[in-house]
């Protein structure tokens, strides 16, 4: 919960990015995550960004907005999480920060298992709330979870995006 005793909700729109159309990309953040299993459709993530490290909680989607619970934890209980919590596979990618029309864009530009794969994220403070494409943004897989960084772990997207 956040101070005033109430729920974050995170609302998020996925998009592909079609590469050759980006603007140029500076200033990206190295993160590497993992999963620690859940027996519901939960999600508890251990990240390490460059060297400061989070442990976030997500509840279950509804649409494109779900409970989270983001908290900054010690860069060691991270690593010592990743070897010991979770399994062997990891999210690698690097995170690059975008303002288009006055909205703030994440592109993710992955790496290892799923090399190849660009994703735009933008975060939204309702799900009504309008705002622009840019160009270089491509179908909307907001609602297709195997474009999930949990789901992207276990089934890597070069494994099946050839096939459609």
């Amino acid at each position: 919960m956040t101070d005033d005793n109430t729920m974050a909700i995170e609302i998020e729109r996925k998009y592909l990015v079609i590469a050759d159309r980006l603007p140029p990309l500076h200033n990206g953040e190295r993160i590497v995550q993992a999963y620690i299993p859940t027996a519901n459709r939960s999600t508890v993530r251990v990240r390490l960004c460059d060297a400061r490290a989070y442990l976030t909680l997500k509840g279950p989607s509804q649409g494109i907005s779900r409970a989270e619970f983001e908290y900054h934890i010690p860069l060691a209980d991270a690593q010592d999480i990743l070897a010991g919590l979770c399994g062997p596979e990891r999210i690698e990618k690097t995170r690059y920060d975008l303002m288009y029309q006055g909205m703030h864009w994440e592109v993710d530009v992955f790496e290892g298992a799923n090399a190849g794969l660009i994703l735009a994220e933008i975060e939204l403070p309702s799900e009504t709330t309008p705002y622009e494409l840019p160009g270089w943004v491509g179908a909307d897989v907001s609602a297709d979870l195997r474009y999930s960084n949990q789901a992207l772990m276990s089934a890597p997207w070069p494994q099946w995006a050839n096939r459609e």
